[in-house]
């Protein structure tokens, strides 16, 4: 199964209907726009094996969803920084108007890079720091399980707990065409500090009780967000069927936009002239290992400021895509209501990944 993750990044960087883009992160983009991947869950769990993927991170924001959490402090206090970057982002502006931070900080800069550390670790420290600007917006966790709206005959706002409403849903009518969550609210994206990039998933199943879900998801970050997002869907089909008293069978996964980003300053502007060159040495690749020679190649020929290692995901895309995947690992959940479920409740057996490729996020 993760050979259709390297299939489908090979497809974005060399189908004839890619494109570069210039991107909205200060980061051009290599894009295709629409693919599907389906995982059969019965055959294991699609846990990346051509780079070691953060397991607990990604279980602890999963936790941090179905709590309907959106304050980052959660993700600070259990190590994990995945939502610190748009967190700190989204609040700079006003943290800098009340004095916090200077002014004269740079977007990606090391200055940029400098207050984001500090800002997790006063998140980490300060309660009363975290509730003023551990905010991340009326992200995920608000509408899986408080999605609002004005009720015009009650003359009131009512919430709806989403996720709740699956799961109550499909032990009603398992085979139904209903059970769906949505977490694109448009009278709340101007808040978020990053409008849904998963936007919608649906349940249904057969009558044997085999739980399908499948999620549509607009933006999609190949190389640091969409392993993430195949994994942790998974795992919450897994948890929806364990809710439902039922048995995962299988994850479907739609694309909208899937890129990779091209680092940033001249070397993105590098990828731009080169693109048609970069997709033709890449097609031509026969083996895994000769993806290493367009890596290098790429090294050679594109300029170097030293933010190649942060934001250059296309060659850590393709020293990935030389790596021979590993038999899948297998994924335990603690059979519980899963507002309850705890990060020692999801246990990954049998995990054998390659070394980590480390980038950072744009945002």
């Amino acid at each position: 199964m993760a050979q259709q993750y390297l299939d489908h990044s090979k497809a974005i960087l060399t189908s004839s209907r890619s494109n570069f883009k210039g991107g909205s992160k200060g980061s051009g983009i290599i894009s295709l726009f629409g693919y599907q991947n389906e995982y059969d869950l019965r055959q294991g769990y699609p846990l990346l094996t051509t780079k070691k993927m953060a397991t607990r991170s990604m279980f602890h924001e999963t936790i941090w969803f179905l709590r309907g959490d959106t304050n980052i402090k959660y993700l600070e206090d259990n190590n994990c920084p995945i939502w610190r970057p748009d967190a700190f982002q989204d609040n700079l502006p006003k943290m800098q108007k009340e004095g916090i931070f200077p002014d004269s900080i740079v977007k990606y800069s090391p200055d940029w890079d400098k207050a984001m550390a500090e800002y997790g670790q006063r998140i980490k420290e300060d309660d009363e720091f975290a509730k003023r600007w551990g905010d991340a917006g009326p992200i995920y966790g608000k509408q899986w399980r408080r999605w609002e709206y004005y009720d015009h005959d009650k003359g009131t706002f009512v919430e709806i707990d989403q996720f709740g409403k699956m799961i109550e849903g499909l032990r009603k009518k398992p085979t139904g065409k209903k059970h769906i969550v949505d977490s694109w609210n448009p009278g709340d994206t101007p808040s978020m500090s990053l409008p849904p990039c998963h936007v919608l998933y649906q349940a249904t199943a057969n009558e044997e009780g085999e739980l399908e879900l499948q999620l549509y998801q607009r933006s999609c970050d190949q190389f640091l967000g969409v392993p993430f997002n195949i994994a942790s869907y998974a795992a919450l089909t897994q948890v929806i069927a364990q809710g439902a008293d039922m048995v995962p069978k299988t994850f479907i996964h739609t694309f909208g936009d899937s890129h990779f980003y091209t680092s940033i300053g001249k070397r993105t502007q590098w990828y731009r002239d080169n693109f048609r060159e970069v997709q033709q040495r890449i097609r031509n690749v026969s083996q895994r290992q000769d993806y290493l020679e367009v890596l290098d190649w790429i090294n050679k020929k594109a300029p170097g400021d030293g933010n190649e290692e942060k934001y250059d995901h296309v060659t850590a895309i393709l020293e990935q895509m030389s790596r021979e995947p590993r038999t899948l690992p297998k994924l335990r959940i603690a059979k519980k209501p899963f507002y309850q479920l705890t990060i020692d409740d999801f246990v990954v057996e049998d995990y054998d990944p390659h070394p980590p490729i480390r980038r950072n996020m744009c945002v």
